[in-house]
């Protein structure tokens, strides 16, 4: 789970390097618009959980987390770590390993938040663990593991979401479109509130509860971004959606 941790200055440093490369080129094709009032602390650690439709979208998020003032971060496989050149580049953008085996499933988030307390660093976490299956685009339910970490180490977690990814790189597509640019806008809402759930025995009933109230915010974020409103039932990720 452990990977060197990288000097402040010189992960400034790359960080900067990365987005002089990636920002021209990404405004080169996206009008990226982030809705005003979406803020993120400016310092310590924090969960950033949106939603997820596209492959394209960490991307995406990670351009929102930079023009946010931080520096954006995702969970990755520890197996990746050992891939030549693909570690190197992992460890060079200091992303965190995690162990997917069986054994350490559990123990996974409370790892990943470690990380993050010690380093004082944020993480980009997608809490359906996949792109949506709901065939209109809207979150589907999630997984715990972004709920579990926050409330074990009491980090802040903040519900977000994007629209407009999908006219440039399309759900299961593979190519992107390189002009007209694409508009995208983003929002990244209020530190989720888990207040009634700190103290209280982590149970999978409890983590299912709050990881379905923080899947509508992130679905509210998402309508509001769409001028609509989201379905009251998310998708459970299993089965084709209900037709009414």
């Amino acid at each position: 789970m452990s990977s060197p941790q990288v000097p402040r200055r010189s992960a400034e440093f790359r960080w900067r390097t990365i987005a002089a490369i990636v920002l021209p080129i990404f405004g080169a094709m996206v009008d990226l618009r982030i809705r005003k009032g979406s803020a993120l602390p400016t310092s310590g650690p924090f969960i950033l959980s949106p939603n997820h439709y596209s492959e394209i979208d960490p991307i995406v998020m990670g351009v929102v987390v930079w023009k946010l003032r931080r520096t954006p971060r995702f969970l990755a496989k520890a197996s990746l770590f050992r891939v030549p050149a693909l570690g190197w580049l992992l460890r060079f953008t200091g992303q965190i390993p995690v162990e997917r085996d069986a054994s350490s499933q559990l123990g996974q988030p409370l790892q990943a938040a470690k990380v993050l307390i010690d380093r004082g660093q944020g993480v980009i976490v997608y809490p359906e663990g996949t792109l949506t299956k709901d065939p209109d685009l809207w979150p589907m339910q999630g997984k715990s593991g972004a709920i579990r970490m926050a409330l074990e180490q009491n980090i802040p977690l903040y519900p977000a979401a994007h629209w407009g990814t999908q006219n440039w790189m399309g759900r299961y597509a593979r190519k992107i479109r390189f002009f007209p640019r694409t508009r995208i806008d983003a929002v990244v809402g209020e530190p989720f509130d888990l207040s009634k759930y700190q103290g209280a025995p982590i149970t999978r009933e409890l983590l299912q509860k709050a990881t379905g109230e923080l899947m509508h915010e992130i679905a509210a974020l998402t309508g509001s971004l769409r001028g609509e409103t989201p379905p009251r039932k998310l998708h459970d990720g299993r089965v084709a959606k209900e037709t009414s």
